[in-house]
């Protein structure tokens, strides 16, 4: 596109732009998404620091209660290799002292005033004009190419803390910018491919591009007055029906982390040990699609693709799992908060690590906090309470207890039936047997660690007990009390403690030591740890891949099995759970695809999609009988193809 084309189109979106992008940010400013994540989250590209500062402070200032400490900390520390170079306030600063500025100040006042508005105002304009003074610096340094880019690239990446919000409000107009930018990095002088030297910058080119860009920060986040028009307020749903100006879309910090563990934790389920082909038992196929389905809860969940496999993993934990100020550490989640479902929060910092699912059967009572002696219930409460979803179905309860119920532990190498170490174990596991098996008198009177992790009752008494690990709570209250939980593959599901403070099972043993005053010294405790090592492992704890069994064949074997009840639900004419197994299952799919590198194998794919939508149609009709000829065509299509594969 010409430059002058580039210029006109764009001046005409920015001027319709301004009005819905500003209306937006004053009915709901902390609520203007930045960053889209899914369940299956790709790798990420180095942010910079201030922009990457700048969206987690967005979404922390969204949280109720707000957390001021955690806040300031992402603005003035290093977070690791996410973002490149020094914290934000150094930056901040640096663009401070080249601009002669003052936003790094006015970020410390809206800090030290506890005032969300204000902080997110002078947030937004110190981003905002970095970009600007980094287009600057550009302009200037325009016959020396390198230096020219590099600033182009640091204005660039400051500006995709503002890129997907614009994207998400007007796509057209985001569009157009886009081309701006890529005629900034065009006009800078070149060296010639022919050898007849170097190409001189297209300053004009340059200028039409900056002023664009530069007018538009101007005139969307720059805007006088900016702290007094921003209202700070969740923006109420029937406002944002009524207003077509503004849009809500769900968003995650930069940093966070859906994705499932890696190495990939081995399923072991109850039925497969006894040799039960699951696609014959429908309840327990669709309970394990349940497990894997967003759709079962509200909003935000659904549309980020969460479900109750991002958070169990294959019914283990998922130790990547991480959302800064939902997460304090991996592995770690405060489900119970604002976020999720604001109507259910609690307001209490009270994150839980993320428990293993595996012998669900043996390990009631349910939630950390042994809330509940009814999985059934308890399942209830996780989707309508916690994730806001709708009131679920008999049948989707009834599915979801039984595929948890199946969910086994891992084979324990070491350990007899009744939990006995066998006589292979070392030395120093056995002398931990001992002392695990002995009574000490500062420890609730007289109790040992057996007393409550009943070895021949897969290590746990089913009740709930304070250890004091919550700390001092009310004075009248007992808020402190959590479940006992199994020590059986423990080994593998870091981090440990009912908040996740622990990192290694060393620590746990110390930390028990010291609140107790067991007195066990630094030998003692190795053969306490080296017990422990012994009760948590589990036998081949990892899902193994070869030639024959890749990632590929898992995801095939798993349609396969989600998809089964329908061998039920169409005969029944169960319209409303064959709409929820296809919604789920061409989701799944259509998502798998798109990371699919074999181009034969992602087509395929998204054919055998098309056609189960196609048959979703067919059942939202009520057409029975063509649905029943289409589901049997996808068999013989899937299997020919699955075929085909081997």
């Amino acid at each position: 596109m010409p430059t002058y084309a580039l210029v006109s189109s764009c001046e005409r979106l920015l001027t319709s732009l301004r009005v819905g992008l500003q209306r937006l940010l004053l009915a709901g400013a902390l609520t203007l998404a930045a960053y889209p994540v899914s369940a299956q989250t790709q790798n990420e590209t180095p942010w910079h620091a201030v922009a990457y500062a700048y969206l987690n402070t967005l979404f922390l200032l969204n949280l109720d209660p707000i957390d001021w400490s955690l806040i300031e900390r992402v603005l003035t520390t290093d977070h690791d290799g996410r973002v490149l170079g020094h914290p934000a306030s150094e930056r901040l600063i640096q663009l401070d002292q080249a601009a002669g500025s003052t936003h790094w100040q006015a970020i410390e006042t809206a800090l030290s005033t506890r005032s969300p508005a204000t902080l997110y105002a002078a947030t937004t304009r110190a981003v905002s004009e970095a970009i600007r003074q980094h287009l600057k610096n550009a302009a200037t340094a325009l016959e020396q190419p390198g230096l020219a880019r590099a600033e182009i690239d640091q204005a660039q990446a400051l500006f995709r803390a503002f890129a997907y919000a614009i994207r998400q409000t007007d796509p057209e107009a985001f569009r157009a910018l886009g081309l701006a930018w890529l005629e900034l990095a065009s006009s800078v002088r070149q060296n010639s491919v022919i050898g007849a030297g170097d190409l001189p910058a297209d300053q004009p080119a340059f200028a039409s591009a900056q002023t664009l860009l530069s007018s538009y920060l101007i005139e969307n986040f720059e805007p006088e007055m900016f702290a007094e028009r921003i209202v700070y307020e969740p923006v109420p749903e029937q406002r944002i029906l009524a207003d077509p100006h503004i849009k809500l879309f769900a968003w995650l910090p930069p940093g966070t982390d859906l994705n499932d563990q890696d190495p990939l934790p081995r399923l072991v389920m109850n039925f497969e040990e006894q040799g039960i082909d699951e696609r014959k038992l429908p309840l327990v196929a669709y309970g394990d699609m349940l497990f894997d389905s967003p759709e079962i809860f509200g909003d935000p969940a659904r549309r980020l693709g969460i479900a109750c496999s991002t958070c169990h993993n294959r019914g283990d934990v998922n130790q990547r799992f991480f959302i800064n100020g939902i997460s304090p550490r991996p592995g770690v989640v405060d489900v119970d908060g604002a976020f999720f479902n604001a109507t259910s929060n609690d307001h209490r910092a009270d994150a839980l690590d993320i428990p293993s699912l595996r012998g669900l059967r043996f390990t009631g009572p349910y939630g950390r906090d042994g809330r509940s002696s009814s999985l059934r219930d308890l399942i209830r409460h996780i989707i309508v309470n916690d994730f806001k979803g709708p009131e679920p179905s008999p049948l989707v309860l009834d599915a979801l207890v039984a595929y948890l119920l199946e969910l086994d532990f891992l084979p324990a190498p070491h350990l007899e039936r009744d939990g006995r170490l066998k006589a292979t174990a070392s030395d120093k596991a056995k002398r931990g047997e001992l002392l695990f098996g002995t009574t000490f008198p500062s420890m609730n009177g007289g109790k040992a660690c057996a007393s409550c992790h009943t070895p021949d009752s897969h290590f746990t008494d089913n009740e709930v007990h304070d250890i004091g690990s919550a700390g001092k709570g009310a004075a009248s209250g007992f808020s402190g009390a959590f479940d006992t939980p199994t020590l059986l593959g423990t080994l593998h599901t870091a981090p440990y403690l009912h908040d996740g403070r622990f990192s290694t099972l060393a620590e746990v043993i110390a930390w028990k030591d010291e609140t107790f005053g067991l007195g066990l010294d630094e030998a003692e405790q190795a053969d306490l740890l080296a017990y422990l090592e012994a009760v948590g492992e589990g036998a081949d704890p990892y899902q193994a891949f070869d030639g024959e069994s890749t990632p590929f064949h898992l995801m095939i074997e798993e349609i396969d099995v989600f998809l089964s009840p329908l061998d039920i639900l169409i005969p029944e004419q169960d319209r409303e759970h064959a709409d929820l197994l296809l919604r789920t299952v061409v989701g799944n799919m259509e998502f798998d695809a798109g990371a699919m590198t074999n181009r034969a194998a992602r087509d395929k794919t998204l054919e055998l999609a098309e056609s189960l939508w196609r048959l979703r149609d067919m059942i939202l009709q009520e057409q029975w009988n063509e649905a029943a000829i289409t589901w049997r065509d996808y068999q013989e299509t899937a299997d020919a193809y699955e075929a085909k594969q081997h």
